[in-house]
């Protein structure tokens, strides 16, 4: 199934998408929360389904929200591509490199992103996002990871790397936390929906190819990250958690770095399409 939040900032409605309709589900759920997801709430929506309960509802115009609400953490795995790592002048790592993003980061998939003040290096990076569904601490082993993960989302990792890697202090999530540097959606897409071992992702700046890979060259992949993260801390229901970017990035100095104007588009397949306008 595929979740959305459809409305104005703050005033989102639930809905699910099933075919090429969306069903208004607010008779089963006032939002997509953590709860909703721990709870049950995807099978709840699919019974209302099969019983007819859920009234098509055209969204036509109408802005595409997160498809979650704001999570209680953020967790991110930074240089998971080889070639990634390469460009960015570093080995592969040998373990998962963790860092944050603060969850008010997370906006809709086609907002406009307004770049920091004093910028000179906003960077964009396409990422395959994972949803939690459930408590996860200490798992057993990345085969456990699978009954924690509610779905899977589209996110742009937006960097400010001047800040992340130059003024960060060794930490990086100084250049990783600017309002709206987290566009998520358009859908939560639940785990039947896809094969999340082998998606293509794939960026554009201006409408010029930036990015294309596959989550199958990920150097950690999902279950790892899971069971990985587990160990270290304890990820909520309702969490997200970014695997890592491929090669294509500003960083890499091939490209040049977005500036106001700038449209920004990436897409795994499956999970959907962002735009942003930079400004």
């Amino acid at each position: 199934m595929k979740f959305a939040r459809i409305g104005a900032v703050g005033h989102e409605r639930p809905f699910v998408l099933i075919g090429q309709s969306y069903y208004d589900i607010s008779s089963v759920t006032a939002d997509i929360t953590g709860q909703f997801l721990e709870t049950g709430g995807v099978e709840r929506v699919r019974e209302a389904f099969d019983a007819g309960l859920l009234p098509v509802t055209d969204i036509v115009s109408e802005r595409i929200g997160s498809p979650i609400v704001r999570p209680s953490a953020v967790v991110c795995i930074g240089m998971n591509y080889a070639a990634h790592a390469a460009e960015s002048g570093s080995l592969p790592p040998t373990i998962p490199i963790m860092f944050l993003k603060t969850p008010n980061t997370v906006v809709g998939p086609n907002d406009d992103i307004t770049i920091p003040r004093k910028s000179v290096k906003t960077d964009w990076e396409v990422e395959l996002g994972v949803v939690i569904s459930k408590r996860a601490s200490y798992l057993d082993s990345p085969a456990d990871s699978i009954d924690h993960i509610a779905g899977f989302v589209v996110a742009n990792d937006l960097s400010e790397r001047e800040f992340q890697l130059e003024l960060s202090g060794g930490q990086w999530s100084k250049g990783k936390s600017a309002p709206g540097f987290n566009p998520t959606g358009p859908w939560l897409v639940t785990p039947d929906e896809v094969d999340y071992r082998a998606l293509r992702l794939r960026s554009w700046v201006n409408g010029e190819p930036r990015q294309d890979s596959s989550t199958a060259d990920l150097i950690f992949d999902v279950d790892h990250i899971i069971w990985h993260l587990s160990q270290f801390l304890t990820l909520e229901p309702g969490d997200l958690v970014l695997t890592g970017t491929p090669e294509g990035v500003a960083l890499s100095g091939r490209f040049p770095y977005l500036k106001a104007g700038d449209v920004c588009e990436i897409e795994i397949d499956g999970l959907g399409r962002q735009r942003q306008l930079f400004v």
